[in-house]
């Protein structure tokens, strides 16, 4: 009896400890992660302010952010445990679901391409709205802030966007030392000051459109955001096309893993 089973077929050690070693990674990292990330916003207020300025309906973006970590998390233990195991049941849920999870991205690609300029909308009115909420909020403020200063752009589509905010317009009712201006992010940087001058967009915009490139960005965030993309298009396919590919190399072993340990099971 022992000789027939040394001579049975084997279940594929390098297969089971490579899903394994692969799925613990997003098992351990996936749920802590997200609730160590999430739970400061969530006490500050930000994720509920970015529910008050998107078109949401009211929805929470805390939930998105929870959802997608409890799916990692739970696809992380389906193929951890299942390849540890060898249980089929694990890792034919582990096999479909990434799957599934394959089949939503590319229709979000597809989806995204073909209705691309609805998405150009849509950031569009973020920005604006994130504009008209500047200063309800400081960690929402120092998020446009850094978005302006990393993208060197000034509102959505140009400066005169910052009109929309009560503190920046360019009305004659408008009381604030900030009117007529941007707020500093806005402003280009001098390598020779070692402070940053948060004062230095008062009263840009009531120069001439010459003048304001001596001081600030002019371009708006969405055309840059845009520009940033073309001009790292084979990065970023590179990056959604590898993570593509790791998913179908994950199917494909977890297939394999199964069809072994069935193989085994049945010469038995």
């Amino acid at each position: 009896m022992s000789g027939k089973h040394y001579k049975g077929q084997e279940v594929s050690c390098c297969i089971k400890y490579f899903i394994f070693g692969f799925n613990i990674i997003f098992w351990v990292r996936a749920f802590p992660r997200r609730s160590v990330f999430i739970l400061p916003l969530r006490e500050s207020g930000v994720l509920s302010n970015l529910s008050s300025i998107t078109d949401l309906g009211g929805f929470d973006p805390v939930w998105l952010f929870l959802v997608v970590g409890g799916v990692m998390f739970i696809l992380g233990f389906a193929g951890c445990i299942g390849a540890l195991r060898e249980n089929t049941f694990l890792l034919k849920f582990f096999s479909v679901f990434l799957g599934i999870i394959f089949f939503l991205e590319l229709t979000a690609g597809v989806l995204a391409f073909v209705f691309k300029d609805w998405i150009k909308d849509q950031l569009n009115f973020f920005i604006n709205n994130n504009i008209r909420a500047y200063r309800d909020d400081i960690d929402l403020q120092n998020l446009i802030d850094f978005t302006q200063e990393y993208w060197e752009c000034c509102g959505a589509f140009g400066a005169d966007d910052w009109n929309l905010n009560i503190y920046f317009n360019c009305t004659e009712s408008n009381p604030s030392r900030e009117k007529c201006g941007v707020p500093f992010s806005c402003c280009t940087k001098d390598p020779a000051e070692d402070v940053i001058n948060t004062q230095c967009g008062y009263d840009v915009r009531a120069k001439s459109s010459e003048e304001q490139r001596t001081y600030i960005h002019v371009k708006g965030c969405v055309p840059q955001f845009e520009k940033w993309l073309q001009d790292n298009l084979t990065v970023v396919a590179g990056i959604f096309i590898g993570i593509a590919l790791l998913q179908i190399f994950g199917i494909c072993l977890a297939q394999n893993l199964v069809s072994d340990i069935e193989a085994v099971r049945a010469s038995w």
